[in-house]
């Protein structure tokens, strides 16, 4: 039986790696477990270092903090080494925010099942059921699924 392949956006991440936000949980222990196998691609991993860099107005990780976190989010994904076929990108949806369009590459390249997102456009284009190969769902929507 094949595991449900997962794409993070950068908020999700966050929220794993930096605040311990009890919505990923349900998330955090299906990957524990074997349940769902995580990917990234070098164009998401280079937005998530940026913004830890940058900091949070609750929070400034430190250098070490930063490489902590990315050095956990290597260990738990699996990483994306090529793009997509451009045929196969044509086809998916146009995000308002060009800025998110990599989060549905991503999803393409990883053949992921679900993008994780707590984007609001990126969620209103499932909401519209706008055609994409994947369902782009909130963690709380995901950790339905993993009850089912």
């Amino acid at each position: 039986m094949s595991r449900p392949r997962l794409i993070l956006d950068t908020h999700v991440w966050l929220d794993w790696l930096v605040f311990d936000d009890p919505g990923i949980v349900p998330i955090r222990n299906a990957a524990g477990t074997g349940r769902v196998e995580l990917y990234i691609d070098a164009v998401c991993e280079a937005e998530l270092a940026r913004v830890l860099a940058r900091g949070f107005a609750s929070r400034k990780l430190d250098a070490k903090e930063q490489e902590a976190c990315l050095a956990q989010c290597r260990r738990i994904a699996k990483r994306i080494d090529a793009p997509p076929p451009e045929a196969e990108r044509a086809g998916l949806p146009r995000c308002r925010d060009p800025d998110d369009q990599k989060l549905l590459e991503a999803a393409l390249a990883a053949r992921a099942a679900f993008l994780i997102t707590k984007d609001r456009e990126l969620l209103r284009l499932d909401r519209h059921r706008v055609r994409a190969p994947f369902r782009i769902v909130t963690p709380a929507q995901y950790a339905d699924e993993l009850r089912r």
